[in-house]
């Protein structure tokens, strides 16, 4: 890790999926990690917050806490994300919405609080999108516009935020989860084997937030071999 080696990651959906994967790997490498999550973590966390990411006031203010608590943070993964799928006169405006506020919303509060506390660090910020963030897809609408706006404000963040806080836009393809469980069959994958298991991903988040200061890994492209969206 790089910065202030005593301060936590931070890590926004991190009791389950790629978050849960991310902070058992970084509890195992010996590095401090705080989780934010509508649920406790199942495994080891140094300290986590119940809170709705699409609530940003109490977002904001659970970054806050936690970083008060340990003095500061060395890094924030924002990896809290949700899908509806269907067309866009299908889903209602509630779940529409809702997946807006928690993938691009959410995302904006857990960086906005925690920006303070990284430039005193020098720590990084790692924004998860979606290839749906890069393409899009039909009964995706939703999805797509919370990831594509993930991609804008990544890009955004690293011209405001140059020389003093990292930031990194991590494109993961499918992921071996339960993101797609409550789905109907015909948005499912076809094959789950041509999805990546979500360690995989975490290795390589925490590749990125271990990288030496001055040195940015500024986007990266994570999928199955054969994982069909991509490219």
């Amino acid at each position: 890790m790089s910065g202030q080696d005593q301060y936590p990651v931070l890590v926004s959906g991190g009791s389950s999926g790629l978050g849960a994967a991310l902070v058992a790997t970084l509890h195992k490498n010996g590095t401090p990690v705080v989780v934010l999550d509508k649920q406790a973590p199942p495994g080891p966390a140094d300290d986590f917050r119940l809170v709705d990411v699409s609530d940003s006031a109490a977002t904001e203010q659970a970054v806050q806490e936690l970083a008060e608590r340990f003095g500061g943070l060395s890094g924030v993964v924002t990896a809290a994300g949700m899908d509806r799928c269907g067309p866009i006169t299908g889903v209602s405006t509630a779940d529409w919405e809702q997946v807006v506020k928690v993938n691009l919303m959410g995302t904006a509060a857990v960086i906005r609080a925690a920006v303070p506390y990284l430039e005193r660090s020098h720590g990084r910020i790692v924004t998860i999108a979606s290839t749906l963030g890069l393409r899009p897809a039909g009964d995706a609408s939703a999805y797509c516009a919370a990831k594509f706006g993930v991609v804008g404000m990544t890009r955004a963040l690293t011209m405001e935020l140059a020389g003093k806080v990292g930031v990194t836009l991590v494109v993961p393809g499918g992921m071996r989860t339960a993101f797609f469980d409550d789905r109907t069959d015909q948005y499912k994958p076809a094959d789950r084997n041509m999805l990546n298991p979500p360690e995989y991903v975490a290795d390589s988040i925490v590749h990125v937030l271990g990288q030496p200061a001055g040195c940015e890994i500024r986007e990266l492209v994570i999928c199955h071999e054969q994982e069909p969206s991509w490219p």
